[in-house]
C-alpha cells in the first residue's frame, strides 16, 4: 500500500497579498497546524518524504508537522511548481517518480490545487478545504508507478475546527 497526505497550508496572514510568496503563519495556523500533526503523530505516522511548496507560510506548515512526526527539516523537498500551479496530471507523474521503498508522503500546497489533487486521485471527493485541511489517500498499489486517476481512498481528513474547543 502507498499513502499520501496532503495538507493545505495553515491560516496565514490576511495581508500583503503583493508579496504573496512571503506571507506568513498566523498565530491561530501554528495552534491549528500542531493540533493536525500532533493527530497524526498520535496514529504513528511516519512519512518517508515530505515534499512542500517553498513558499513561507507553506514550509512554516511543513516543518510544524516535521518537527511533530520526527522527520528531519533538512530533508524536506522544496517544489518551486507546487506554489505556482503544477497540474493535476503532473502532480500524478511526480508522484508515479518515487521510488518504491517509500510508503507515506506527505505534500504540502496551496488551494485551489490541493483541492484539485484530491478530487484528481480520490475516486470522489467535493468537501471543503479551510486551511490545514490534511487529507490521507491510500492506494492498494505495491508500486507508485501503478498509481491512478480516481482510485485511491479516503483513510482520513482532518480540518482544524474538529480540534478547536
Amino acid at each position: 500500500m502507498k499513502r499520501v497526505i496532503l495538507v493545505r497550508h495553515a491560516k496565514s496572514v490576511s495581508y500583503g497579498y503583493d508579496q504573496d510568496y512571503d506571507r506568513t503563519l498566523t498565530e491561530r495556523g501554528e495552534e491549528d497546524a500542531l493540533a493536525i500533526s500532533h493527530e497524526l503523530q498520535k496514529m504513528e505516522i511516519n512519512p518517508d518524504l515530505i515534499i512542500a511548496s517553498p513558499a513561507v507560510r507553506t514550509s512554516q506548515t511543513a516543518r510544524i508537522f516535521a518537527d511533530a512526526l520526527g522527520y528531519s527539516q533538512k530533508t524536506i523537498l522544496y517544489d518551486k511548481k507546487l506554489f505556482s500551479g503544477k497540474t493535476s496530471e503532473n502532480f500524478l507523474a511526480m508522484l508515479q517518480e518515487l521510488e518504491d521503498e517509500k510508503q507515506t508522503v506527505i505534500v504540502f500546497g496551496h488551494n485551489p490545487t490541493i483541492y484539485y489533487y484530491m478530487h484528481y486521485l480520490l475516486h470522489e471527493f467535493n468537501e471543503d478545504v479551510p486551511t490545514c485541511s490534511t487529507v490521507g489517500i491510500d492506494f492498494e498499489v505495491d508500486s507508485w508507478r501503478k498509481l491512478r486517476s480516481g482510485q485511491g481512498k479516503m483513510a482520513f481528513r482532518f480540518i482544524p475546527d474538529m480540534f478547536r474547543n
